[in-house]
């Protein structure tokens, strides 16, 4: 199997995000507090889904919300010094852990993106977001245009996917320009057979040279710290799920963000294709960036992100 191309499978499905420069991070852990919010209200840190999930949610700032929704095994300390920046600049700004990540419950099941639509939708509601801007990293934009294309879009105005891996990864008859399933399976059953092993042959591509040592054990540690049966069927169901339909659905204002160097998610795969599904998207592309463009290229990201947001 050609190794260059395994390594741009083994990261397209739940493509590996990176953190920002956040130093110094708590280990992740499950918080057992009995107090579970269901009703609109700040600062509480936990609400519940339907289905009785607690959702650990980070809420600072006042003005038009944005919410950020995390790759895979990664949780809402991502967003940290994203959210303390444009919280400084006159925005609300949301992250909350999915379920099965960093402090949220963890069930064995509601993986697939119908839940997780739903998941997002309690967050809209509980804490009553209105006119928000969702920004998706990666297999989150899954979950964020079935939201769109399923459910109460009132309380969304405008999109930004940030290195989606949408619109559909598996390779089918109706999907000539996705990757062979087989390609597909056997990056799951390396992850399935040594997690920490498959982190570590694959840290490189998803940073830059000059990435700091303490981000980079602090990004590994997070990844790790997450229930391995819960990662491996998130990322299973995520590359069987067709998106098309849902971008075709979507109506909102959408900027998609994307690195031409971005390996877990290249850029023809994913982005481009994912922009001429949907009715009114522009594409921008960072030169040189790849997959961990948010860190990376942080201080571009943030300044489109706002300039997006405010527009």
């Amino acid at each position: 199997m050609d190794r260059r191309l395994l390594v741009k499978v083994m990261g397209i499905a739940g493509s590996v995000a990176l953190v920002g420069r956040v130093r110094g991070a708590a280990s992740p852990g499950r918080n057992t507090a009995s107090a579970v919010t269901q009703t609109p209200q700040r600062g509480a840190p936990f609400l519940a889904t339907s289905d009785g999930t607690r959702l650990y949610v980070q809420d600072f700032g006042a003005g038009r919300p944005i919410v950020f929704l995390s790759a895979w095994a990664l949780d809402s300390r991502f967003w940290g010094s994203h959210m303390v920046a444009l919280a400084a600049e006159g925005f609300r700004t949301v992250a909350f852990d999915r379920r099965g990540h960093g402090r949220s419950d963890a069930p064995s099941t509601g993986y697939d993106a119908d839940t997780l639509a739903k998941d997002l939708a309690t967050v809209l509601n509980q804490l009553d977001l209105k006119n928000s801007v969702i920004v998706a990293h990666s297999i989150a934009s899954g979950e964020a245009v079935r939201y769109l294309s399923t459910l109460n879009r009132a309380r969304v105005s405008k999109l930004l996917l940030v290195a989606p891996t949408t619109p559909y990864i598996t390779k089918t008859d109706s999907n000539p320009e996705g990757v062979p399933v087989e390609m597909v399976t056997a990056m799951r059953q390396q992850v399935a057979r040594n997690f920490p092993a498959w982190v570590h042959d694959n840290e490189a591509p998803f940073f830059t040279a000059d990435t700091d040592p303490e981000t980079r054990v602090w990004l590994k540690t997070m990844m790790l710290s997450m229930s391995l049966p819960i990662a491996v069927s998130f990322r299973d169901i995520a590359s069987r799920t067709d998106f098309r339909d849902d971008l075709r659905a979507i109506e909102v204002p959408t900027l998609i963000i994307h690195g031409d160097k971005d390996v877990s998610a290249p850029l023809a795969l994913t982005g481009a294709r994912t922009q001429r599904l949907l009715r009114n998207c522009l594409l921008s592309v960072y030169e040189g960036a790849p997959h961990a463009l948010p860190l990376t290229h942080r201080d571009r990201f943030l300044a489109d992100v706002a300039a997006f947001s405010k527009s």
